[in-house]
């Protein structure tokens, strides 16, 4: 099944939070692709929101991992693994307490974990001119 839904700019990405949200509500594990610049932490920072994450969501760049608490004590973990050399690196940080928890996962540059994205919402985010597709496959 998938979705796709188009926003002409970033404060669009807002309301389509909710939409994705909605179309994937039995699902907490997501995979973001898309080239540098498409707007994917833009688009979990909307998530995260949508979710009641108070807290300032940033890209983990630097740190791979960021954990934010949501209403009701649910627990997201936003994951940037653009600098991951090999899979072995994430089995060093303990990606399976976080991808088997019943928290929220959001994942950025998944293409470089392959063989770890299993049973996950994928979102393609692309970008022509001002308009963004994003396609939620489930």
């Amino acid at each position: 099944m998938s979705k796709t839904l188009f926003a002409e700019n970033l404060e669009q990405l807002y309301p389509i939070a909710k939409q994705i949200l909605d179309y994937t509500s039995t699902h907490k594990k997501f995979a973001f692709y898309g080239e540098m610049g498409v707007g994917k932490t833009t688009l979990i920072k909307a998530l995260s929101l949508q979710l009641g994450v108070t807290d300032l969501v940033s890209s983990p760049t630097f740190s791979i991992v960021n954990e934010y608490k949501a209403n009701e004590n649910t627990k997201i973990y936003h994951f940037d693994f653009y600098r991951i050399k090999d899979e072995e690196e994430v089995f060093d940080i303990g990606y399976e307490e976080y991808f088997f928890s019943n928290a929220y996962c959001f994942i950025e540059w998944p293409e470089k974990i392959p063989n770890l994205i299993q049973d996950m919402v994928h979102i393609n985010m692309s970008i022509a001119g001002n308009t963004r597709r994003i396609e939620v496959i489930i």
